[in-house]
């Protein structure tokens, strides 16, 4: 199906106009300042009628990922988008749409298609956020005027990202996410890690030196991660280049080893959460469908802080695949108190599994967390070689682009299917081996407790390196002029 019905629909999509000249690096970076100011704004403005004390602790990796804090007006967050962008990269990739995204008329039709999804998306998000019990609403006089405010909310993060993409540095998907991952460091490290280090040393006790480094442990986590990711993007295989009609004029293809950045870890992510908010339905679901209900996401009233009730997954498929594991705090700041605890709880606790056909069985929870590991890493293999394909970067378009910038591999013929089958030792391999590291790095940050979440620092970190690299050719840009056309 191809998408020329976007053509009257995209007149009724509200569009931010492209610059009408190239802008100058300083402009972009005062343009992201100002988005990013907005962006804090709409952080810290709470939803009115939403209980935000009842608010659990349990959502911080939802609210790093999706850009969001829960109970505030952009509760719902860049889900929208990311959900958008998935589905219909989805569709393109099965054939049900006809997209050529080198044309730029099918391009322009395909992002008014998403734009249009996204926000689709968000108005339903914010409904079943509200009516599920997910935001905690005060009261169901509230629920209506809660629902417009995260719809309201959702809304403006999607144009603010095409706003970002079209003035900022880089989109607002990433910007938002590097800053929640910030603000969360600096806001944990300052509520919750040094008052608690002050009170293990008043307290005085032997063992007050080593409470007060496990205090901390969560910060040391972060920075571990933050290491290894650094060296994982300076790691890469670089193939050389010779040009064809400039002898001697030679240079070399970097394949870097996170060859798809954290694109991998940011859908597959997105999904698994999302599945636990789309879910929250099947808790009211009974008759003959109520066993299956209970196999995929079984959820619970748990008492609130307020003295109310909300909905929590405690078993099913969904709640084993899901980063569902509390934090190694102390109590007082919605943790199990401290380290020792928590690994308990891993050893010790159970879920249940809803079996149709023999009832309830309890699992370990360490069992559901090398569950969530490999099915997070599994996840993250599929959307990595699924993006190399639909963003040409695979190795036939690689080797294509070559071909027609004049590149070649010494030795080589200059034939595509040649310089294809070079490239296929590597960008394969490559992906997949990347796609496994931040999989596996993300599940063990979050299963370690790391401040901001593991996953948060990871995609802060992928964020940062590629907003260096994007400075780093403004920079070019700007001195030479010339580079910029050259590259058109």
């Amino acid at each position: 199906m191809a998408l020329e019905f976007m053509d009257k629909i995209a007149k009724f999509i509200p569009s931010i106009k492209p610059p009408a000249r190239p802008l100058s690096l300083r402009e972009k970076m005062y343009w992201t300042a100002v988005i990013i100011g907005v962006y804090f704004i709409l952080y810290n403005i709470d939803a009115y009628g939403v209980n935000v004390a009842a608010v659990s602790s349990s959502l911080e990796l939802i609210s790093i990922v999706f850009a969001a804090k829960i109970g505030s007006v952009i509760t719902v967050g860049i889900g929208p988008i990311v959900l958008a962008s998935i589905l219909l990269q989805l569709i393109n990739g099965s054939g049900l749409i006809k997209v050529d995204l080198n044309n730029v008329q099918d391009k322009s039709r395909f992002q008014a298609l998403q734009k249009l999804l996204a926000i689709s998306i968000a108005i339903v998000e914010s409904v079943i956020y509200a009516v599920t019990g997910f935001v905690p609403v005060e009261s169901a006089s509230f629920l209506g005027i809660v629902i417009l405010q995260l719809a309201i909310g959702a809304i403006s993060i999607v144009f603010m990202d095409e706003l970002m993409t079209k003035y900022g540095i880089t989109s607002g998907i990433n910007m938002f996410i590097a800053s929640g991952v910030s603000y969360a460091i600096v806001a944990g490290t300052a509520e919750i890690l040094i008052p608690e280090a002050i009170s293990a040393i008043a307290a005085g006790s032997a063992a007050a030196i080593s409470n007060t480094v496990l205090v901390f442990a969560p910060l040391f986590f972060s920075i571990i991660i933050f290491l290894i990711s650094i060296y994982a993007y300076e790691t890469k295989v670089e193939l050389p280049l010779s040009f064809e009609q400039l002898r001697g004029l030679g240079g070399r293809l970097p394949i870097p080893f996170l060859y798809v950045s954290v694109l991998p870890v940011i859908l597959a992510s997105a999904l698994e959460l999302s599945m636990t908010v789309w879910f929250r339905f099947l808790a009211g679901v009974k008759g003959s469908l109520a066993g299956l209900a209970k196999f995929i996401a079984f959820y619970q009233p748990v008492g609130t802080a307020t003295g109310g009730t909300s909905l929590q997954l405690t078993g099913g498929i969904t709640y084993l695949i899901s980063p569902s594991f509390p934090l190694p705090y102390s109590a007082a700041y919605g943790g199990v108190g401290g380290y020792a605890n928590y690994f308990n709880f891993l050893l010790t606790q159970t879920s249940r599994l809803y079996l149709p056909a023999g009832g309830f069985i309890l699992v370990p929870e360490w069992v559901h967390a090398i569950i969530y590991t490999l099915v997070l890493i599994g996840l993250c293999i599929v959307f990595g070689k699924f993006w190399i394909e639909m963003t040409g970067q695979s190795p036939k378009n690689v080797a294509e682009q070559l071909g027609d910038q004049g590149w070649q591999i010494p030795g080589f013929r200059r034939d595509p299917r040649i310089v294809e089958n070079v490239l296929n030792r590597y960008i394969p391999t490559v992906t997949v081996l990347g796609s496994i590291f931040v999989g596996l790095l993300a599940a063990v940050a979050t299963l370690t407790g790391a401040m901001g979440t593991g996953m948060g620092i990871l995609l802060t970190v992928g964020i940062i390196y590629m907003v260096y690299q994007q400075l780093e050719q403004e920079r070019l840009f700007d001195t030479y002029p010339i580079l910029d056309k050259l590259t058109k």
